[in-house]
């Protein structure tokens, strides 16, 4: 109880902290309402700051949810591939820890309470408690939110360092996929071979996400 009552209130004073900090916040409306062309800009005008606020924002897709890819789509529009596509992954790993810390001292209710009984149960359906094939795949599947594989994984302990790197190999393909398109949306050019693999990577896994949704849907009835 000790440590449901410190959780909630760390969740309370991050909260403030976002609505406190104006760029932050303002950054926060732009993710969730999905303005790419907004975060860009404000992140332009900020200049080093925004890459702060890129890290912030990342961080507080651990309670929050709306599309990572916004986030590392805009990031390599605003800084480029290879200053945004470290910045993100680094900072997308530390986000799935603080949601991992989270499931750990919360468990499923927190996952229910965040992600809602639908999601927690598809879920949970893609992952094994202790194979690290399992959390792979629920993390190549955009179907499932990133954070919610988190609570689940420390809800049921498994181990953090397996947890650690399925969680960045398992996201490494599509964040590096939207940091490039991203980026590739300065200049874009036809003739570009890296830009043809992002797409191919996002589309690979529309098709992955699309098959694993349809086995769902029948395990379910």
């Amino acid at each position: 109880m000790r440590r449901l009552l410190l959780t909630i209130a760390a969740l309370l004073v991050a909260g403030l902290a976002v609505w406190a900090i104006e760029p932050l916040r303002t950054a926060l409306g732009h993710a969730v309402s999905g303005d790419v062309d907004a975060l860009q800009a404000q992140l332009r005008a900020l200049g080093v700051t925004g890459a702060l606020v890129i890290v912030a924002l990342i961080l507080v897709h651990a309670v929050v949810f709306f599309p990572a890819e916004i986030v590392n789509a805009t990031a390599g529009l605003a800084y480029g591939f290879w200053v945004a596509f470290p910045l993100v992954m680094v900072s997308w790993v530390a986000s799935g820890l603080i949601a991992y810390w989270l499931g750990a001292v919360a468990g499923r209710p927190l996952a229910v309470r965040l992600a809602g009984e639908k999601r927690v149960a598809s879920a949970e359906a893609l992952i094994d408690r202790s194979g690290a094939p399992a959390l792979l795949i629920a993390r190549l599947i955009p179907l499932v939110p990133y954070s919610l594989v988190g609570y689940l994984a420390g809800a049921a302990r498994v181990p953090v360092w397996r947890y650690t790197w399925t969680s960045f190999v398992g996201v490494l393909p599509i964040t590096a996929a939207a940091t490039y398109l991203g980026h590739a949306l300065d200049d874009l050019s036809a003739s570009d071979p890296l830009l043809w693999a992002a797409v191919g990577v996002l589309v690979a896994l529309g098709v992955v996400t699309a098959t694993a949704a349809r086995r769902l849907r029948n395990a379910s009835r």
